[in-house]
């Protein structure tokens, strides 16, 4: 053992409750790194997804059809008012019935889409939904009269939303997009309950098989979501001020 694993070591044996045993077993620490790296992925592909979506979404808020514009509320109505965590389980335990599966070996049957896959499209469903409520906010706070002089260069609707529009739009929207991005990634640990390996998950299986090392990890957890809700809020942060227009928001 090196200095660091030591006093770790020796800490648990003169303190038992306080265990940091991934501190000093390098098997542990391989579960808390691939724990974190999953939360990582989860995080990143969620928010970028979640994005997309409120993009999309508040775009088709405005189309011309009834239909498409009663199907974007209708999706925004039921992500919004339904808890995440009964999506997702609806998503992985329902709608995972009815995935067509694959066999590798001509024996066991893999569903095409895993429960990592379910908990990405869960949950960036569900923040996708926000997400499409920050943007029709921030693109109704732009002015008509802007609208207006974007077609009268000839522009169609979709050109005037992209160069026009969606710019002045976004940057009114980003602190409530701020606060719903902090959410997701808060929300991320409810991929536990379709045992997708994350943090937590890797955490809560450390301290069963350890008890003493209950509040040790749940020290880890505490301090790690708040240094990766810490990143994203700084990024976003600077990204607010670099895209400061005057006249539209701070």
């Amino acid at each position: 053992m090196n200095a660091f694993q030591q006093f770790f070591f020796d800490l648990s044996e003169e303190h038992p409750r306080w265990n940091f045993i991934f501190f000093y077993d390098p098997v542990q620490t391989e579960r808390v790194l691939s724990g974190l790296w999953m939360t990582i992925q989860l995080s990143v592909v969620c928010v970028i997804l979640s994005v997309l979506i409120g993009l999309v979404g508040a775009w088709l808020q405005g189309a011309h059809s009834r239909l498409v514009r009663a199907v974007v509320q209708g999706y925004i109505q039921f992500f919004r008012n339904t808890p995440p965590l009964i999506q997702l389980l609806f998503f992985y335990f329902a709608l995972g019935q009815f995935t067509p599966t694959y066999s590798p070996d001509g024996w066991l049957e893999v569903p095409i889409i895993s429960n990592v896959g379910w908990a990405i499209i869960s949950l960036s469903f569900f923040a996708g939904a926000f997400n499409v409520e920050i943007f029709r906010a921030g693109i109704e706070a732009v002015p008509e009269s802007t609208r207006e002089a974007a077609e009268s260069l000839g522009m169609n609707r979709l050109q005037a939303f992209i160069y026009v529009v969606f710019p002045l739009a976004f940057r009114v929207s980003l602190p409530a997009l701020n606060n719903n991005l902090v959410n997701l990634v808060k929300t991320t640990t409810q991929a536990l309950a379709i045992a997708v390996p994350e943090l937590l998950y890797q955490m809560v299986s450390i301290y069963n098989d350890y008890s003493t090392a209950q509040n040790a990890c749940m020290v880890v957890l505490f301090v790690v979501y708040i240094g990766l809700v810490g990143i994203l809020v700084t990024g976003m942060n600077a990204w607010e001020r670099a895209a400061r227009v005057p006249g539209y928001g701070q």
